[in-house]
């Protein structure tokens, strides 16, 4: 039996969960899509890659039927469940941050409700059998559906994406921006689409946040669109690479690095294509034209070729896209020994955010790569280094011919709106204006870009203008705050190939986490309000850090079972006063109701495990016996969890 090319397509192409074909969508003049197919399949894993500003946002819209396409057409499976994270997403309600999860899981909450009815009226019908059967059913799809550990899963993901166990009670309205974004984040994965379509998840999280989303998505039973700038993230969940450049789609199989591999075999191949035909054609038109003129025969073989290349289909050059490319110049270099730490102490007045246990050196030449969550204090020590700032306690010193170059966070902030880019640059240094024309250019500032002003650029812009303004500087000890922000995936490996050249001492704060591990001969980690010192790269950090947590849990667990033998063997103290005897006699009427609470939830949950079996077996009289045990057992955990909280009510009131 033959199978055509035909089939096997339309086959593909019934697979697929999304197929669209030549798409092109306009915005007025602009083209931002061009004549783009693509497929989708179940369990997919995608990357979308490309420069700021390229079209990869609206493709996502087009793909999640948020947006019309000026051409082509998008089918969809009937049964798809997708969801979209928008790069700026911020969810609004006047819930708190949990109630807001629960939305996310409406059918297994709706099951349960429907459950607990159906329970109650089997406690007065045991033996009727169409009830059983309902029950049976729905019992069958609300175990599919996780519903025994949705709530747990909801304190999972949200403690994995920064929220602390008093986040989850707080209002939406009273989180951050960024913590919104998070949320929402949060709320689309508890929902669990078929397809995730994520335009940069990664722009609000925190390195352990994006350590846990990494992790979290890689074992994801859906597909997913990632478009990132986060090489490290594309290189670890990517399986194909969608590359939209000049509105056109490019795909390659595997991740980034396999991407960055191919695309240079690629160019180099259709560079040595096109030169090879770039000889013949010259090779021909001088045959063409030392014989057109000849005898009939050379003429008729000129005429010959001369058809031969009118029919002949060009190759283009290969196109290869505008970078930055730049050195950071160090105009004299310092000292062995860079920067001396001893016992600092990093914060503000009345607030200490972390402090170094000890000495630390940095010598030259050496990269330091700063990391921890957010609001820890990593840019608050760069203003001390930088002396903008006073520390808390504890002191530094720079070491000899040390110059600091200080690149903000946000840059811009330092900058004047109202210069233009070339005003900028020239007022850093002393140089001609074609100099500064030329040196802009470096930077992907040509023609009439000089001439903006710096409150009238992108984000993408700004950056550069920022790392031009640093490149100029001459510093031999830079300290970088997030480099790479507004940053697109050349323009970030152009500043990790300047900062690999650079020949003076470097501390970072970053998140990219590509870029660390390719500069960082140290990682230093603020955790618990101290400065952890590894020495090595990102991956080294990584291994140790997991050693140290293993070791950490083992230590804990010891702890735990010597204090319980402590606790056990300890004789009753001697009568106390009337206010200690009160807290003695609540404790231990806390003690005991917990205990009850684990025996009784344990109690809870193998009912539960029971009814499932017996559901799968078809046992009704089972089933019956069960659901009366299971109404009563639960009913008693709700006293229980009553007179519990009661209990640690009084006990917060009692005076320390």
């Amino acid at each position: 039996m033959s199978i055509s090319f035909t089939n096997v397509r339309n086959l593909t192409w019934q697979m697929s969960i999304i197929t669209a074909e030549r798409l092109t969508k306009r915005y007025g003049a602009e083209l931002v899509l061009q004549d783009v197919s693509l497929q989708i399949a179940r369990g997919d894993r995608i990357a979308l890659i490309g420069p700021n500003g390229c079209g990869k946002s609206t493709l996502l819209r087009v793909l999640a039927g948020l947006e019309e396409v000026s051409d082509g057409r998008v089918h969809r499976a009937k049964s798809l469940r997708l969801g979209y994270l928008p790069q700026e997403p911020d969810l609004e309600s006047d819930k708190t941050l949990f109630e807001a999860m629960l939305e996310a899981k409406r059918e297994v909450r709706e099951l349960e409700a429907q459950m607990r009815v159906l329970e109650r009226e089997l406690a007065e019908r045991p033996d009727d059998e169409e009830l059983l059967h309902r029950y049976d059913e729905l019992l069958e799809r609300y175990n599919a559906l996780g519903g025994y550990e949705y709530e747990s899963e909801i304190h999972k993901v949200l403690a994995g994406l920064g929220f602390s166990p008093e986040d989850e009670r707080k209002s939406l309205k009273e989180l951050s921006g960024g913590q919104r974004a998070r949320a929402a984040l949060a709320k689309l994965l508890l929902s669990g689409p078929d397809l995730l379509l994520l335009d940069e998840p990664t722009n609000h999280l925190d390195l352990q946040a994006l350590e846990w989303l990494e992790e979290y998505l890689q074992s994801w039973k859906g597909g997913y669109v990632i478009a990132s700038h986060d090489r490290y993230l594309i290189d670890k969940l990517a399986r194909r690479i969608w590359e939209l450049e000049d509105g056109k789609l490019t795909e390659y199989p595997g991740n980034y690095t396999k991407y960055f591999q191919l695309k240079q075999e690629r160019i180099e191949r259709q560079r040595k294509l096109y030169e090879e035909q770039q000889k013949f054609i010259q090779k021909t038109e001088e045959f063409i034209r030392r014989n057109i003129a000849g005898g009939h025969f050379r003429s008729s073989q000129a005429q010959s070729r001369r058809k031969l290349l009118e029919r002949l289909e060009r190759i283009e050059p290969p196109k290869v896209p505008k970078t930055l490319r730049f050195s950071i110049p160090v105009e004299r270099p310092s000292g062995r020994e860079v920067l001396k730490i001893d016992h600092l102490v990093v914060g503000y007045p009345n607030r200490e955010l972390f402090r170094f246990e000890g000495q630390v050196l940095v010598e030259r030449g050496e990269r330091v790569a700063l990391i921890g969550p957010n609001g820890c204090g990593k840019t608050t020590l760069l203003r001390i280094l930088a002396g903008e700032l006073p520390p808390l306690g504890g002191r530094f010193e720079l070491g000899h011919h040390v110059q600091l170059s200080y690149h903000r966070q946000i840059q811009w902030e330092a900058l004047d709106p109202n210069k233009t880019v070339l005003e900028t640059l020239l007022a850093s240094k002393h140089q001609t204006i074609p100099e500064a024309r030329d040196f802009l250019g470096q930077f992907l500032f040509s023609g009439d870009d000089v001439f903006k002003k710096i409150g009238e650029l992108s984000g993408g812009e700004r950056s550069r203008v920022a790392l031009a303004h640093l490149a100029q500087l001459g510093g031999n000890f830079l300290l970088l705050d997030e480099p790479t922000n507004h940053l697109d995936i050349t323009s970030r490996e152009a500043l990790q190939d300047a900062l690999q050249r650079y020949e003076g001492t470097i501390l970072l704060v970053s998140h990219d986490r590509y870029l660390i591990q390719a500069l960082a001969t140290q990682i230093w980690e603020v955790r618990g309000g101290l400065c952890h010192v590894y020495r090595g790269n990102y991956e080294y950090y990584r291994r140790r850090r997991e050693g140290e947590l293993s070791l950490k849990c083992a230590q804990t667990a010891k702890v735990k079972a010597e204090s319980k033998s402590r606790q056990a063997g300890r004789k009753r103290k001697s009568k106390q006063t009337a206010g200690q005897d009160q807290r003695k006699a609540l404790e231990a009427r806390e003690a005991e109701l917990s205990q009850a609470l684990i025996e009784l939830e344990e109690i809870v949950k193998q009912l539960e495990r029971e009814l499932q079996d017996a559901s799968y077996a078809g046992d009704s009289e089972r089933i019956r016996e069960l659901t009366r045990e299971y109404q009563e057992r639960t009913e008693a955990l709700e006293r229980l969890y009553q007179e519990w909280n009661a209990v640690v009510d009084e006990l917060q009131k009692l005076p320390a």
